[in-house]
């Protein structure tokens, strides 16, 4: 007779370990000071199970890949932390169909502290390496890049998202691509953190360098996919990759004969 792979549940909080919307609510429940215990809602609603409040109950994934959706953690920073969880006494479900990973309760038991990565997607480690080791090194030459020559990377950025080239797809066909597999492998959320925390990292590397507005567009725009790409790097060929990644942009333009 098969076993049953027993459920792992997941919660996440930012770094002090407080359940955001707790905070925001005005009860806050720090994970970090529970481990190995069972914690009581400190306000649970009387209707199972509607949101009565911002927090009305505890709320918990089975897909890690989408621990970093519904938390109240505003603005997106990192690290964040994940913690393993375990429900205790009656659950619910806004419904089966449309939420199948996510699961209330109004008891947990905190069993213990994880790697956050794992919250970024299965290639977390190889996410956090691109935000925090390659996109402060190429930021500044992609801006460069673009207010180098303003009309012509907008033209190459225009081909390159609705057109590809001789060895890429189109861009707007590898984004779409990802964001589908991120859907099926409920890493939806995962994908969205990745791609705000890459525009982060832009921003505050670009803060005080005089790039354009547009300039530092298209360099956030450009860490996102590369964050993004980072992400699926193990589920996806060199072409759609490297199609995402706009490798072609990179290289200097054509001159006319």
């Amino acid at each position: 007779m098969a076993r049953t792979k027993p459920v792992t549940w997941y919660m996440a909080t930012p770094a002090d370990g407080i359940i955001e919307l707790s905070r925001q609510a005005g009860v806050p429940v720090n994970l970090a000071d529970a481990v190995g215990q069972v914690v009581d809602h400190p306000n649970p609603c009387r209707t199972k199970w509607l949101d009565e409040s911002n927090f009305s109950y505890f709320r918990m994934v089975k897909r890690v890949g989408e621990v970093l959706e519904d938390t109240g953690i505003w603005p997106v920073t990192w690290p964040v932390r994940l913690w393993i969880v375990e429900p205790v006494g009656d659950t619910g479900n806004w419904g089966q169909r449309y939420y199948p990973y996510r699961l209330l309760a109004h008891q947990i038991r905190v069993v213990e502290e994880t790697d956050a990565w794992q919250a970024l997607g299965r290639n977390g480690r190889e996410v956090v390496d691109a935000i925090e080791n390659q996109i402060p090194e190429r930021a500044a030459r992609w801006a460069t890049d673009w207010d180098a020559d303003p009309e012509g990377m907008a033209d190459r950025c225009w081909n390159w998202h609705l057109c590809g080239g001789r060895n890429s797809g189109s861009g707007l066909w590898a984004q779409s691509v990802v964001s589908a597999s991120a859907h099926a492998r409920r890493e939806s959320a995962a994908q969205r953190w990745n791609e705000r925390l890459a525009m982060n990292t832009v921003d505050k590397v670009l803060a005080a360098s005089g790039a354009s507005p547009r300039a530092i567009h298209y360099a956030r725009r450009r860490a996102a996919d590369l964050a993004v790409a980072a992400q699926h790097q193990a589920r996806f060929d060199a072409y759609i990759l490297d199609t995402l990644r706009a490798a072609e942009l990179d290289t200097p333009s054509p001159v006319p004969a």
